[in-house]
């Protein structure tokens, strides 16, 4: 395989994984609170959260790359006192890829939180447990397999993104150009059999993924049923 290649795929794979790393960090707190919280905007903030389930990605990545424009006030910021621009990065496409990201992980674990039964957390606080033991302790082992949902679909998704990461990010190799993006950019110049690489690479990742989905709902259903 050819340097440039592997690069990508590099890049790709370091992008997924950043982000579903991030997202498990802010998806936890933020589903705990989303499933168990009275907040009286809760319909509104999972509404923005849910955005770009159906919101085009080159809506949400030409907002976010205003964002990132010096001409607006976080962009100024960045540039004015920090020296940094996120604008065709990888960084600013790995916050652009955590945001777009977010219900991949926020809705299974949310889901998964409001199957258990309240007796969970109330027989644990009834013995003096904090509500972090509780979650770590009591309810987070009781979703495994919304747990592992999460991870993949956030990680399956990230593997594919396409539209967010060219508005971005472009195609800078090495630096911002993943692997959907290759495929298009591949297909353009006529290199079919290096897309077909690609492609490949990818629909065996996200195959993987959703066999690895399906096998956990399947072994989750039998244990319920015994």
């Amino acid at each position: 395989m050819d340097t440039a290649f592997i690069e990508t795929l590099w890049v790709t794979l370091k992008l997924a994984t950043l982000t579903t790393l991030i997202l498990l960090i802010i998806g936890i707190p933020v589903s705990y609170f989303m499933a168990y919280s009275k907040f009286r905007l809760k319909p509104i903030l999972e509404a923005l959260i849910s955005m770009p389930l159906v919101l085009p990605p080159s809506v949400l990545g030409y907002y976010v790359l205003v964002a990132y424009s010096p001409r607006y006030w976080f962009g100024d910021l960045l540039s004015r006192f920090f020296n940094v621009h996120l604008a065709f990065s990888f960084e600013g496409v790995l916050i652009a890829s955590v945001i777009f990201s977010l219900p991949f992980m926020i809705q299974p674990l949310q889901s998964g939180l409001r199957t258990l039964p309240d007796s969970f957390r109330e027989a644990s606080y009834t013995m003096g447990k904090s509500k972090i033991f509780t979650f770590f302790r009591v309810l987070l082992p009781n979703i495994k397999p919304s747990f592992i949902t999460a991870l993949a679909l956030t990680f399956a998704h990230c593997i594919g993104e396409f539209g967010i990461v060219l508005m971005v990010g472009g195609s800078m190799p090495g630096e911002t150009r993943v692997a959907s993006i290759a495929i298009y950019d591949e297909v353009q110049s006529l290199n079919f059999d290096t897309a077909n690489r690609y492609a490949l690479i990818l629909f065996a990742v996200s195959f993987a993924t959703l066999i690895l989905i399906y096998t956990i709902n399947r072994k989750q259903e039998s244990w319920k049923m015994i």
